[in-house]
């Protein structure tokens, strides 16, 4: 099975997996517990194969969303991500330029939604704000 955060060296990779229209964001081997945490607060929903020890752990967009609400959510979980410290790429087939902008503002406005005692440390020297994340051409 292809992880193309472990090829791509980002924290999470976010894209629509080939011939579907599933929206995955894989995370590195051995990613901290913290990050699979955050991902799942914000609303995306873990996998694990084979079950009960993990040999590969990604996660999803939940699929009983209709496909706008589907991008709506994977754009809005990237300022929290970048806010926390990882790195994050988005495919240009899932990047929406003005949800990520709105999503930013307001994590900067309200800070995430997430309990602060489960967010990873946040290094030194922010990432962000800066440039929207960084997008792959498929």
């Amino acid at each position: 099975m292809a992880n193309l955060a472990d090829e791509y060296g980002t924290d999470v990779e976010i894209y629509i997996k080939a011939l579907t229209t599933t929206i995955h964001a894989d995370t590195p081997t051995g990613a901290p517990a913290g990050l699979h945490h955050l991902l799942e607060q914000l609303g995306l929903e873990r996998h694990e194969y084979p079950t009960g020890e993990p040999l590969y752990l990604w996660h999803t967009v939940p699929d009983h969303l209709g496909a706008d609400e589907q991008k709506r959510l994977a754009n809005r979980v990237i300022p929290a991500l970048l806010f926390a410290g990882y790195t994050v790429n988005c495919d240009p087939d899932v990047f929406d330029e003005a949800i990520y902008q709105q999503a930013a503002h307001e994590v900067l406005t309200n800070r995430p939604k997430v309990a602060p005692q489960h967010l990873p440390p946040v290094p030194a020297q922010p990432r962000w704000p800066g440039p929207a994340p960084s997008r792959r051409a498929p």
